[in-house]
């Protein structure tokens, strides 16, 4: 199903002639593909174009918009929103809501056309817009069209979960594929989740303007990063006036006549309550587009809950086809993606044995601060009964943040515990996002922690709190044997 653009916005009718032009004609089929790729967004584009560029013969199956989620309504407008969001917050002024949502469409508009059907046609991919499905394992339909392959590749995505929940179906919850279709700033926002998504959005709204509650079904935001971490971006939504409600069960939604929401919840806090908002935004996780490609016909496995089931080098349970991003991976991101995409392309084209847990990939959390993750936690190692030493720098102590006088976070490094290879890393504070790269280079090319401290980094920055625990490290290197002798020979040196 297409997202609808606002009739009245050109960037919209810009975005949708690129992405779906109203006026495509589908291409003729070809006599048989060497990959069919079903999805357009981040791993089916990687996918075709990086095969389309090999020499394949490649189809493109696109049902709605491509660039997907990240184009359309997730990294790209997000991160344009969060940016206008900061500078009103820290100038105390700035372009009134409209404006903001104005350049959120025009930002996604004119990053489109790498993401265009013309650029796909162009690199030699045939791109059909219609629903694809499999007819058997060596065949798919599209628009009436039969489309043979050698090989396919399932990129259909995922979607953001709905609630569950009496009125919410009638109540016209926002999510993030709604959220920035908006041209007037709800005064009071409901953001019912407490992920990535929910706590972006939930500081971006409140930084402009709106009064924003959460509600959270655990006990604190973001429970799968670490929770000291995950501490310091709550206490700055904290700060910025965000109301949270902890440990909260939605238990109905319903919309007035006059447009106002009201939110019936239970928590052992409050009991029973309600809150009554101007919109609800949804955040709660996604499911995988599963539903309706044919996946029985081909006798590819799947569940409704963790999507297409594909082996270490992305293979499903039916040799020709392989599945990848967020319709068969739990690490939902489109760089994540984007890496899978390039496995896929090895394995099915060239009879290649990539294997998706070779990849270390890192994420981030684009709250202020940022929260970043790559590797191993702590807690992920004690699950695999690994002995580990951690690593922590505050960057109370380090030189630059003390000096810009934003010195809340830290970074931490997990390292073996009986040496420096490192396992894993957090990093919660300005700019995490870009610093949690040195490590993921680290871990890439085998630097343990140790040689880190041997890296000249520019002073004052925030990523000397990477050397410097490089230094702490080493320093356990000085035991007190090692320390004696040290001393016997610089002793011997003052008698010569």
């Amino acid at each position: 199903m297409i997202s609808s653009p606002l009739t009245n916005d050109p960037h919209d009718t810009d975005l949708l002639r690129q992405v779906h032009p109203p006026d495509w004609v589908n291409p003729r089929p070809a006599g048989k593909y060497n990959l069919v790729v079903i999805g357009a967004g981040t791993a089916g584009l990687v996918a075709a174009a990086g095969a389309a560029g090999l020499g394949a013969k490649v189809a493109l199956i696109e049902r709605g918009l491509l660039g997907g989620d990240c184009l359309n309504v997730g990294c790209v407008p997000s991160k344009t929103l969060l940016a206008a969001a900061a500078e009103r917050h820290h100038r105390g002024g700035g372009p009134d809501f409209g404006e903001v949502m104005g350049r959120v469409r025009a930002v996604r508009a004119s990053i489109a056309p790498h993401d265009s059907a013309a650029r796909f046609r162009d690199l030699g991919v045939d791109v059909f817009f219609g629903e694809g499905r499999f007819l058997d394992g060596a065949t798919v339909e599209v628009a009436g069209e039969r489309l043979r392959f050698a090989k396919a590749v399932i990129a259909t995505g995922a979607r953001a979960k709905g609630l569950d929940v009496p009125g919410a179906a009638a109540a016209g919850l926002l999510t993030n594929e709604t959220v920035f279709n908006l041209t007037t700033q709800p005064r009071r926002l409901a953001v019912i989740g407490g992920g990535p998504i929910g706590c972006e959005l939930a500081q971006a709204f409140r930084r402009l303007g709106s009064a924003v509650t959460m509600l959270i079904s655990g006990d604190r935001i973001m429970p799968r990063e670490e929770g000291d971490a995950s501490a310091v971006v709550q206490a700055r939504l904290a700060g910025e006036g965000v109301q949270f409600v902890f440990n909260s069960e939605i238990r109905s939604v319903e919309r007035a006549a006059s447009g106002e929401l009201m939110i019936r919840y239970y928590s052992p806090g409050s009991g029973e309550a309600g809150l009554e908002v101007d919109e609800g935004l949804v955040a709660i996780g996604r499911a995988p587009n599963v539903a309706g490609i044919g996946l029985e016909a081909a006798g590819v496995a799947f569940d409704e809950r963790s999507g297409v089931r594909v082996d270490d080098h992305l293979r499903t349970s039916v040799q020709s086809i392989f599945a990848c991003g967020d319709v068969a991976m739990r690490w939902k991101f489109t760089h994540a993606a984007d890496f899978a995409a390039r496995i896929v392309l090895q394995n099915a084209l060239f009879g290649g044995r990539k294997k998706l847990s070779a990849l270390t990939i890192p994420w981030c959390t684009y709250t202020d601060p940022e929260l970043a993750h790559t590797g191993l936690s702590a807690a992920d190692a004690v699950e695999r009964g690994l002995a580990v030493r951690e690593w922590t720098r505050p960057f109370a102590e380090v030189d630059r943040a003390r000096a810009e006088g934003s010195t809340e976070g830290f970074v931490r490094i997990l390292t073996e515990a009986r040496g420096d290879r490192i396992l894993g890393a957090t990093i919660v504070g300005p700019h995490a996002g870009d610093l949690i790269s040195e490590i993921s280079v680290a871990m890439a090319g085998g630097i343990g922690l140790g040689r880190l401290a041997s890296v000249i980094h520019p002073y004052p920055t925030r990523a000397e709190a990477m050397r410097q625990l490089g230094d702490a490290y080493n320093r356990t290197r000085l035991t007190p044997t090692v320390r004696t002798l040290f001393g016997k020979w610089l002793a011997w040196q003052r008698r010569i």
